[in-house]
This record gives C-alpha cells, sequence and structure tokens, in this order.
C-alpha cells in the first residue's frame, strides 16, 4: 500500500491508491500525473484553477484537511528517521558539526521552528453532519407517499374497466414475446434481494444518516409522482390473465382492510397482498428494481465491480421479467426508469455542488417544488459524501469490550 512508503517517494499510482483508501475517488482523474512530492504541495489556490476547480464543491477543503494530516504524518516520520527538513544526523540543513557542548545553536533552533496546523476531530465531523432528527423526517415523509400510493390504487382500482369490455392496449413488447407465467415471481424476487443488499450496505456505511435520507426522500418522491399518473390516467388491464378483486363500490370499510393487507405484505404479488389492478402507469417494480440498484452502484468502492454487476444484473433481469409476465405496458417500465434515473441523478448533482444548494437566478435547480425540502436536508453537508464504511455503533462497543483486558497493577 502507498503509504507503506514515504510520502516523498511516492509515485503517481501511489496517490491514486491513497486517494482510493481515503473515499475521495473523485479527485483520481484529476490527480492522475501527480506524484508524492506534488501531492503535499497542494494549497488553496491550486482548487480555484482546473482541473481540481471542477471536481471539488467545498474549494477542496476535506482533501486540505486529510493533506494536512498527512503532512504531519510526514513530518514525524522524518524526524525519527533523524531527515526532517533536510537534517543529516538531527543536524539543521545537512551540517555535519555539532554546536559547542554537543548542543545546536538557538539560532538555528529558531530556524527549524515549522509551524503545522493540526486539524480538529470538531471540524473534521463537521463536514458531513449525521442529523438523524432529518433522517427521521425523510423516512416518515417515504412512508407517507407509500401509504398514499396504496390508497390512491385502491381507488383507481375502482374505475378499472372490465378486460371483456377494453381489451388491452396494444403492445410491441408483447408482440414479440409470449407471456411467462413465472416471469413476475422472478422480478419480486430479484427486487427483494435488491433491497436486502442495499439495507445491509446501508447499515455498514459509515455516514448512513446521510445517505438514508437521501434514499428516503427520492423513494418518497418517485411513489408520490405515482400517484399523479395513476389517477389522472386509468389504463386497462395488460393481459386477459389478470384476476382484479372484485370492486366494493363505496365500502369503505372494506377498503380500509384491503389497502392495509397491502401495506402489510410489501405491496408485493408474490406474499398475496397486491390483487387490485390499475397500478399501470408506471411501474413501481422498475423503480425499486432501478432506484436501489443506482444506490448500490453510488456508495460502493470501484473495486466492488463484480458486487456492481451482480446488482446490474439482478435489475436488468427483474425489468425484463415484469415486461415477460405482462404485468405492465412496456410505456410503464421505460417512464418509471426515465422519471427514476433523472431524480436520482439530479438530487446527487445538486447535492455535490455546493452553488446549486444557494437560490438564484442562474440556479434553475432552485425552481422545483421540492428545493426546500432538499436544501433543509444537505444544506450542512459539504462536498461529496465520501464511501466509508464501518461497523454499527453497537457493533463497534461490543467488539470494543471483548478487546478490554485487564492487568494487575503492581505498586512499588
Amino acid at each position: 500500500m502507498a503509504k507503506m512508503k514515504k510520502v516523498a517517494t511516492w509515485s503517481a499510482e501511489d496517490v491514486s491508491d491513497w486517494l482510493s483508501k481515503e473515499g475521495m475517488l473523485e479527485y483520481i482523474d484529476a490527480l492522475r500525473q501527480t506524484d508524492g512530492p506534488a501531492l503535499l504541495n497542494l494549497n488553496k489556490a491550486d482548487f480555484q484553477i482546473l482541473p481540481l476547480s471542477l471536481v471539488s464543491s467545498d474549494c477542496g477543503q476535506q482533501l486540505l484537511e486529510r493533506l494536512e494530516t498527512l503532512r504531519i504524518e510526514t513530518h514525524i516520520e522524518d524526524h525519527k528517521n533523524g531527515h526532517a527538513n533536510g537534517h543529516a544526523g538531527g543536524l539543521p540543513n545537512g551540517t555535519s558539526k555539532p554546536q559547542r557542548n554537543g548542543t545546536l545553536g538557538m539560532k538555528d533552533f529558531r530556524m527549524e521552528m515549522v509551524h503545522i496546523p493540526i486539524p480538529t476531530i470538531e471540524t473534521t465531523r463537521t463536514s458531513f453532519p449525521a442529523e438523524w432528527g432529518k433522517t427521521g423526517i425523510a423516512f416518515v415523509y417515504a412512508v407517507v407517499c407509500f401509504v398514499t400510493t396504496t390508497v390512491v390504487i385502491s381507488v383507481v382500482h375502482e374505475r378499472v374497466p372490465p378486460k371483456e369490455h377494453t381489451p388491452p392496449l396494444p403492445d410491441k413488447f408483447f408482440d414479440l414475446f409470449n407471456r411467462v407465467e413465472w416471469a413476475f415471481s422472478i422480478c419480486e424476487i430479484n427486487g427483494m434481494l435488491l433491497v436486502g443488499l442495499w439495507l445491509i450496505q446501508w447499515i455498514l456505511l459509515k455516514h448512513r444518516s446521510i445517505i438514508g435520507r437521501r434514499f428516503f426522500f427520492i423513494v418518497g418522491t418517485l411513489y408520490l409522482y405515482r400517484c399523479i399518473t395513476m389517477y389522472i390516467t386509468t389504463l386497462p388491464v395488460p393481459g386477459m390473465h389478470f384476476k382484479c378483486s372484485p370492486k366494493l363500490l363505496g365500502n369503505w370499510e372494506a377498503q380500509a382492510r384491503r389497502i392495509m393487507k397491502m401495506i402489510a405484505g410489501g405491496g408485493l404479488s408474490i406474499t398475496g397482498s397486491h390483487t387490485m389492478c390499475g397500478d399501470y402507469l408506471y411501474s413501481g417494480h422498475t423503480v425499486m428494481l432501478t432506484l436501489t440498484y443506482l444506490f448500490i452502484k453510488e456508495y460502493s468502492p470501484k473495486r466492488f465491480w463484480w458486487y456492481q454487476w451482480f446488482c446490474w444484473t439482478l435489475s436488468a433481469v427483474g425489468i425484463f421479467c415484469i415486461l415477460l409476465a405482462h404485468d405492465h405496458y412496456t410505456v410503464d417500465v421505460v417512464v418509471a426508469y426515465f422519471i427514476t434515473t433523472r431524480l436520482f441523478w439530479w438530487y446527487h448533482t445538486m447535492a455535490n455542488q455546493q452553488s446549486l444548494k444557494e437560490t438564484s437566478q442562474g440556479n434553475p435547480f432552485s425552481r422545483v417544488w421540492w428545493y426546500r425540502l432538499f436544501k433543509y436536508f444537505e444544506e450542512n453537508v459539504n462536498g461529496t459524501v465520501p464511501r466509508n464504511y464501518q461497523l454499527p455503533l453497537l457493533w463497534r462497543s461490543l467488539q470494543w469490550n471483548r478487546g478490554v483486558k485487564y492487568s494487575k497493577l503492581e505498586i512499588q
């Protein structure tokens, strides 16, 4: 590893390894020709010119703090080896003669005093504050949107025309591929696997509170949009194989029970909780398959490419199986993919660029209806959230307790 060698001897590849280890992958391309000495010489002015000005959203503050720590470690290591600031054998400026009585002159001593600002723990922590209260608000927002979606599905179900009177609409994919009955089960199994993998990954993330509220906000907004598109346009069932629950025609008590059953089953057909029709435009299954993959890829290290490709395969196969089962029109899947990817990319672009968190005439993103909520969630997040991992606090406490050993104190 690069850190095992002296920083002064680092190659450009060693610098890239160090940036990757520190979770600052966004700087790798911009500093791909930078070696160890050049890395240590970086200062604030370098982040105001190309190419670093295009990468950094916090004027390089986070990287500069890491570099200060690296300089301190280098300085200490050099003193241990007796070569700090060009010393030979601990003497100033390569002097080979010791002063009288083997001591250094006061003048030389003053020349050797180096002021190195040490970044405080508080400064490092405030770059990405946890703010679990905001994460809780985002979670409540997602739950409310999910429950609202379930209610709208129940309402729309009452308006779906009978398949005998209004047959399925023409669909090019259905013309090319015959229906496979078990395909939708594969889709839901893949979806549950992706959600499970993302949950495990999220628990292990160091900045899980920030990333968690991003996920809750985006998934809640996507389901809120889905409420609107389902309600304003009710499509007929995509296939004659559908067996929709009978319409309740104003029986609110029975509708409430059906809504609760669907919520308890997670809205999945495989659990037998989703027997209503009409929730076609756009596909909720496509939303979850796409969004979980996007978050898994965004917040996992690049060296885990095999893990990212595995999750991409699960997502792609799941989406294909939705269409293969003829449970959604192709337009439902296309619209779901488009809205999910755009909202994810827009949100993260805004979150990673400090200038886009300011309301101004030159910031068109500040005109979206959810901008105030976005600003509330992201106002204290400075820069791109690093892909750092650590065990949850409870697990770390257990490990620390197991590792504590007591020895007998001897008093002489």
